[in-house]
């Protein structure tokens, strides 16, 4: 009598499902997947697209509008142009004064650039490195700062500035840029200090080096890409500040570009041919600025996001 020893079949007991799964599922979930994918960037690319042109839109119209006559616009304002000129940009030109317009807020502008991000440094370094009670209070200060809105100090600053003979100056108006500017200053940069390893201060105070010589040598030229992602920032709000110039600056001569375009604007009538060119002439100067700086002004947002 023979005796049957061949084992039993045993069923499989993987315990991955992709072992039990046949391959025809696998493929069709692998196909479903990539559908998916597909659909989702063609989405998200039709998504963009339209902000894009949310974005855009308004810029190309005002720049159609500011080419056109007035006649033209007063038969069709949101119709096809049929005629272009540049006399618009000519007569803006010289009525709101650009050239001197243009270097008063240049020069508003960068001292008060400088001023924010000399001093704005200079008071997150010990507000980062001392861990104290006092300090953690006077940066909840800063912090409170940014969020009273300069509306609400205006008339203190004016009655301020008016004490101190400051009024329709330069000298003025760049003191109320800086305060207005630095809570944000001193957030930024205390935030960035504050990833920076204090080892290499240690290093540099066994060197000798003592705190003002460290900030300058060790610490500031690693703020930099902070600073560029600052000065972006700062730029863009006093380039297109109007109410801190028309309050306290009286002489016309000495007005931004913006206060100049602002006069533009009547309160009964409103000339796009007239309003639009004097706007545009306004933001160019700071956006030629930004074309020939994007790449450092890119690379600092990019490093400042990366070290943050």
């Amino acid at each position: 009598m023979t005796t049957d020893t061949t084992a039993p079949d045993v069923p499989s007991v993987s315990g991955t499902p992709s072992a039990t799964r046949p391959a025809g599922s696998r493929t069709t979930s692998t196909a479903c997947r990539g559908r998916l994918r597909r659909l989702t960037g063609g989405l998200g690319t039709v998504l963009l697209c339209l902000g894009t042109l949310l974005f855009v839109l308004p810029f190309l119209f005002t720049v159609a509008t500011s080419l056109r006559t007035a006649a033209d616009v007063a038969r069709s304002p949101l119709g096809i142009p049929h005629s272009l000129t540049l006399k618009n940009f000519s007569d803006a030109f010289s009525q709101i004064h650009y050239g001197p317009s243009t270097l008063n807020t240049l020069l508003i502008t960068g001292f008060s650039c400088v001023a924010v991000t000399v001093i704005g440094s200079l008071a997150a370094y010990p507000l980062a490195r001392i861990t104290q009670h006092w300090s953690t209070a006077v940066y909840r200060l800063f912090i409170l700062g940014t969020s009273i809105p300069v509306f609400v100090v205006v008339a203190p600053l004016y009655l301020l500035m008016r004490d101190l003979n400051l009024l329709d100056s330069y000298a003025g108006v760049v003191l109320i840029y800086t305060a207005l500017n630095l809570p944000v200053a001193v957030f930024f940069y205390t935030s960035f200090i504050r990833a920076i390893p204090a080892d290499l201060e240690e290093a540099a105070a066994l060197d000798g080096c003592g705190a003002f010589r460290t900030f300058f040598t060790i610490i500031l030229p690693l703020l930099r890409p902070v600073t560029s992602t600052l000065l972006t920032f700062i730029s863009l709000q006093i380039w297109n500040d109007l109410l801190v110039p028309l309050v306290f600056l009286q002489d016309p001569g000495k007005r931004t570009v913006m206060v100049n375009a602002y006069s533009f604007i009547d309160p009964h009538t409103v000339q796009p041919t007239t309003l639009f060119p004097a706007a545009l002439l306004g933001v160019l100067p700071l956006l030629l600025i930004f074309v020939f700086f994007q790449r450092q002004v890119v690379a600092g947002m990019s490093a400042g996001a990366v070290k943050s």
